[in-house]
């Protein structure tokens, strides 16, 4: 990794540097578009060479004109001035048309694939990562810095490219504003100087003051926004009359991100008048020096035209270069963020890690397990020990904020233990790639997320192309959604949601949970994994759904985690959490006989699950009514 110094603002930010930012630029085109660096170098060089092409044209233009030919000696000097010149002229704007036209989008393009390189990091990050501020924030300086033409990791291609433009011009007209007067040079060089100085100042101060404290801002505003136009919301904003309140929780957000852009239009307000100020001053210095040389060294007309072309082509092209120096910079902070989220450590150093075997089953073991979550002041879960034994049924009950969440999340290794360890079939399971340790499980979540592709798309996590559809047919039909897709002409080749196709349909809440349970059937891994998916359903049916899925995993391991007690007859195991401990373990029998936690939470919520229900109107919710207890 290159060297870099640490930021202040955020641990995870690095300091690459402004030239090896631009030499990892020029890796990416070269990676990722390799003509348009020729392209580029192209457009540098006519377009230089235009800066001051036809002051040179004009100056011999006026010394056919002043040399007393003859007008037929004048006229075919012209001509063969103009054939020969205006070729040259015809190339250089050839070549600029070729820049044009074809090295803009190259640009775009290169950025778009590392926007890909953004998201391709997002979706591989640890998940514990993303729960962190400040890895929220560098994700989000990440997305601005490939958010623009003129800024981040585009913007160092644009500047790059008229840095080495004017870079070339100055060089090239070096030597000749010298031989007319080496103070010019001098004065010109420490104006521009001076106002490169003042330039790099107002970028930084931008950078500061305004797009990194806008970081925190830009989140602010695309959670609003996402709030108040998403449809899962419409409902509360409009029962609890909260559009007066959203509005002014947005103007709140929008009210700071003025007052950031407010501060920014004013700084370059003031570097626009002190660049043109200095603008004016240059001329005068450059027509200043060309009068004294008219006078003094009776400079020709011709001469006065070519070095009044290449005076000011080495002004202009100097002033631009110190200014678009100042561009790169701020666009090289910008990649330093791009750079900062990229090349985040994962905390994963997985070149060591050793296959993981195939096997009929496998045994999953906490050892003295504790999670702190970062920056809290006790632990979430302390001193686990519990064994998940080849194809055990265990379920992992308790009341909200007991654990069991968090005990879930060690065992997919969404979460790596604070202390302690986890081990699989007696092996560390940090000692394994993740991916494939992510694929010994089938999760079932209660937030569902659904996915605006195909049903059967959402069901196999796969392009449609490569799923098997019958597998995924009868996933869906196991999982209880059988007359939902026969009533669909289309089955389940329908879209889902309608965000991407107009024909899209949405599905209940109870319908996203049975969807959720046949992406977990369609898997088919090792171990299957409820974390409260059917809060949805009301207790009748999520008992039936548990029994039938029951069935279904057959031998699998299977861990259910619920604060209602639906699953817990016919699990094996039953773990009782409460305030980041077990506190009970064993069967349905041994704990009811034990009275304790589990007894005590079991009896008080048995009589809800009622059969035989007396209440015509009861939907969806807890059924009561007189009948026998699907727990007796």
């Amino acid at each position: 990794m290159s060297d870099f110094k640490e930021s202040k603002d955020n641990p995870l930010h690095k300091d690459f540097g402004i030239w090896s930012n631009t030499k990892y630029i020029f890796k990416k085109m070269a990676k990722y578009y390799p003509s348009v660096i020729a392209i580029m170098l192209l457009g540098v060089i006519c377009n230089s060479v235009l800066s001051y092409f036809w002051g040179i044209f004009g100056k011999y233009v006026i010394d056919i004109i002043e040399a007393g030919m003859s007008k037929k000696e004048a006229v075919t000097a012209l001509i063969k001035l103009i054939a020969f010149l205006g070729s040259i002229a015809v190339a250089l704007q050839v070549g600029v048309a070729v820049w044009n036209h074809k090295c803009w989008y190259r640009y775009i393009f290169v950025r778009m694939y590392m926007i890909t390189e953004r998201v391709s990091k997002v979706l591989r990050i640890n998940f514990e990562l993303l729960e962190r501020p400040d890895v929220l924030d560098i994700s989000e300086r990440a997305a601005q810095a490939t958010g623009g033409n003129w800024n981040g990791v585009e913007g160092m291609m644009q500047y790059t490219e008229q840095i080495l433009q004017s870079l070339v011009t100055t060089v090239v007209t070096f030597v000749a504003v010298t031989v007319l007067d080496w103070r010019l040079i001098l004065a010109l060089v420490v104006l521009c100087a001076l106002q490169f100085l003042f330039y790099r100042w107002v970028v930084k101060k931008d950078k500061k003051e305004v797009w990194d404290k806008l970081s925190n801002t830009w989140r602010k505003t695309n959670y609003m926004e996402r709030v108040t136009q998403d449809f899962e919301y419409a409902k509360d904003i409009r029962l609890f009359s909260l559009s007066e309140f959203l509005a002014a929780k947005q103007q709140k957000v929008y009210d700071g991100k003025i007052k950031r852009l407010d501060y920014h239009h004013n700084i370059w307000f003031v570097n626009g008048v002190v660049s043109q100020m200095l603008y004016v001053f240059m001329r005068i210095l450059i027509y200043g020096a060309l009068y004294a040389a008219v006078f003094k060294d009776n400079l020709s007309i011709g001469n006065f035209t070519l070095f009044l072309s290449l005076a000011l082509a080495f002004s202009g092209a100097l002033q631009n270069m110190l200014q678009r120096f100042g561009d790169l910079k701020r666009c090289s902070l910008e990649t330093d963020d791009f750079r900062s989220f990229v090349e985040l450590d994962l905390g994963d150093d997985e070149k060591d890690c050793i296959p993981l075997k195939k096997a009929d089953s496998y045994e999953i073991e906490f050892k003295n397990v504790s999670y702190k979550y970062r920056k809290a002041d006790g632990y979430a879960l302390k001193n686990l020990n519990l064994k998940l034994k080849k194809g055990e049924k265990l379920a992992v009950v308790g009341l909200n904020g007991a654990g069991k969440t968090t005990m879930i999340k060690l065992l997919l290794r969404l979460y790596d233990p604070t202390e302690g360890v986890i081990t699989l079939n007696g092996v560390d399971i940090k000692k394994y790639k993740r991916e494939d340790y992510y694929k010994l499980f089938s999760p079932v979540f209660q937030d569902i997320d659904i996915f605006a592709f195909l049903m059967s798309e959402n069901i196999a996590m796969e392009d449609r192309e490569k799923l098997d559809i019958k597998k995924a047919e009868k996933a869906v039909r196991d999982a209880g959604l059988s007359d939902k897709i026969d009533s669909l002409p289309r089955g389940v080749e329908t879209p889902l949601t309608n965000i991407v196709e107009d024909d899209g349909i949405d599905l209940s809440g109870g319908e996203k949970q049975k969807l959720a349970l046949a992406r977990a059937l369609y898997k088919g891994a090792k171990i299957i994994v409820l974390d409260e998916p059917t809060s949805a359903l009301d207790a009748i049916a999520e008992q039936q759904l548990y029994e039938k899925f029951d069935d279904m995993v057959g031998d699998k391991s299977a861990v259910y985690i619920s604060h209602r007690l639906a699953s817990t007859r016919f699990c094996d195991r039953i773990a009782m959490f409460k305030e980041g401990r077990m506190v009970e373990y064993g069967s349905h029998d041994e704990l009811m006989d034990k009275g304790g936690e589990y007894a005590q939470m079991f009896n008080v919520q048995a009589q809800y699950y009622k059969e035989g229900v007396n209440d015509q109107d009861n939907e969806g919710g807890i059924n009561e009514g007189k009948g026998e207890s699907i727990y007796a």
